[in-house]
């Protein structure tokens, strides 16, 4: 479980196809200064949920990717040097900054602008699959790529939302491009709800 507060970004070392599968190896965030992790441990890169399959020399981590996670994710895109936002799993009693997430991707979205809005943030706008719609609320929250943000005038799977310079300076979005792929996990209280409901 994760809560959508990005810990750091880094940029990808290396990316491999392996069969229908794909390795992945990330540097460990420079900065953290309690970055500890273990083989085996759940860490959410880019907001999928990936297991830590192997520590290298120099703290390098390395993922295994499955089929299943390439077809839901943007992974099959992931290049050298792509930056992308990372995130522990939660501990129990920690405070719950954001919402929670599973890091359990429910579909793809895009950048469709980027608007300066003056004080070092910016406004980005949001096109997501279709079938996500109906997990939209205004004022609710959604994960994109990891980061926990708050819906703005969602309509038709299109939503604006508000990046404060921090979330620009911590995350990968510092970095968006118009066209620019991410994941996207809708918030699952909403999830549990329609699937209890008679």
């Amino acid at each position: 479980m994760f809560t959508g507060i990005v810990e750091a970004a880094v940029e990808v070392l290396a990316f491999e196809r392996d069969g229908e599968g794909a390795s992945l190896l990330l540097p460990p965030p420079p900065g953290v200064a309690d970055w500890e992790v273990q083989v085996g441990q759940s860490i959410a890169v880019a907001g999928a949920c990936l297991t830590l399959a192997g520590i290298h020399q120099g703290g390098l981590m390395r993922f295994d990717l499955s089929s299943e996670t390439l077809e839901r994710t943007w992974f099959s895109g992931l290049r050298q040097g792509r930056l992308v936002n990372l995130e522990r799993a939660m501990r129990l009693g920690d405070r719950l900054d954001g919402h929670l997430v599973s890091g359990h991707v429910d579909g793809q979205g895009r950048i469709e602008a980027l608007e300066d809005v003056g004080d070092g943030g910016l406004e980005v706008t949001f096109q997501v699959d279709a079938a996500l719609d109906r997990y939209l609320i205004e004022k609710g929250s959604v994960t994109l790529d990891g980061t926990s943000l708050t819906l703005v005038e969602p309509s038709a799977g299109r939503f604006r939302v508000a990046m404060i310079p921090l979330t620009l300076e911590l995350t990968a979005f510092g970095r968006a491009q118009v066209g620019q792929a991410v994941n996207v996990e809708v918030d699952m209280i909403g999830k549990w709800i329609e699937r209890l409901m008679p």
